[in-house]
């Protein structure tokens, strides 16, 4: 049935609109979003506030199209379980708008301008990184984990946490502490992010016999093990801060007020790990949370920010000086 629909049947667009708009869904728009926000806090942090605007656009744009072509080769793999999933079925290819082979011829144009791109106004080690993206979800998550290990979305996260490391090499040119624990901290927010979403949908996932963990270990284990990853990734958003001294008092507070509400609905989720709400309100808090934090950084890395806190510094010494004496 499924490859009857998606290669044989006939096209179901009427113009050229209706036909940009299936490939425009091939590439999952708003998980692009998410990792151009990341992409941009490494920009901003490493350049110190003050990021060149063409190198900015084009990372930015270099960035999206390598996503884009992941995201596009992975609707290919998946279209066989996408079909099966309720939530998945009428996406461009197992409703046979897109066929797979179009998909793919898309997807490759749409890595070679990225890595073109990114290599001319960039650099090669950000071109190199952007395509590392591609390698890594395709064969790595796509096609090895996902469908074979509970581990998928853990070992995955990585494909998720490249793009800040893209931002940084643009801009730097190398990859110094600040830009892995940039990837770390993505790394660490991937499974409670994702595996709250698992626990919303876990039903459809076991249907298509994708091992995600609520399905093997159940959402009990899964909830303890997004307590756990949630108590590792907060404080790593501080190392930044402290000893690597590459955030302020402004990307602390907001660190410190995002996470601790983060921790809020992880505990909540632990004591209520059956709940679907709690878990909804996780997943829809994780989003919120990574691109606050982001603004933090880029807010916190402004030189006006910078002059601004060191002013109310000198003034708070002056004002403790004159009390004292």
């Amino acid at each position: 049935m499924q490859e009857v629909l998606t290669n044989n049947s006939p096209r179901l667009h009427e113009n050229f609109s209706q036909v940009a708009k299936s490939y425009y869904q091939l590439t999952k728009p708003r998980i692009i979003l998410l990792l151009l926000i990341t992409t941009s806090a490494g920009m901003w942090m490493a350049a110190k506030g003050e990021v060149d605007p063409l190198l900015l656009v084009s990372t930015i744009t270099g960035g999206a199209l390598a996503s884009a072509s992941a995201n596009t080769i992975n609707c290919i793999y998946d279209s066989d379980i996408d079909y099966i999933m309720e939530r998945t079925r009428w996406r461009p290819i197992p409703s046979g708008r897109v066929k797979k082979r179009d998909a793919l011829i898309f997807a490759i144009v749409l890595a070679t301008i990225s890595f073109t791109l990114l290599t001319v106004v960039a650099n090669l080690l950000a071109a190199l990184l952007a395509m590392s993206g591609i390698v890594f979800y395709v064969l790595i998550y796509t096609h090895w984990l996902k469908r074979h290990s509970v581990q998928n979305i853990v070992i995955g996260g990585a494909a998720g946490a490249i793009p800040p490391l893209v931002g940084w090499a643009a801009v730097t040119g190398d990859l110094s502490w600040g830009a892995w624990l940039l990837f770390g901290i993505i790394f660490l927010w991937t499974p409670p992010h994702f595996w709250a979403l698992a626990m919303m949908i876990r039903d459809e996932y076991e249907g298509v016999g994708v091992p995600m963990l609520p399905v093997i270990e159940g959402d009990e284990e899964t909830a303890r093990q997004i307590w756990i990853y949630t108590l590792l990734m907060l404080p790593a958003t501080l190392l930044l801060v402290y000893p690597l001294n590459l955030a302020g008092p402004v990307y602390a507070g907001t660190a410190i007020f995002l996470g601790a509400i983060f921790a809020q609905k992880a505990w909540l989720l632990l004591q209520t790990p059956e709940d679907k709400n709690v878990a909804r309100s996780l997943f829809k808090y994780s989003i919120l949370y990574l691109m606050l934090l982001c603004a933090g950084i880029v807010v916190d890395s402004l030189p006006a920010t910078h002059n601004f806190t060191a002013a109310v510094v000198q003034n708070v010494q002056t004002l403790i000086s004159a009390v004292v004496m």
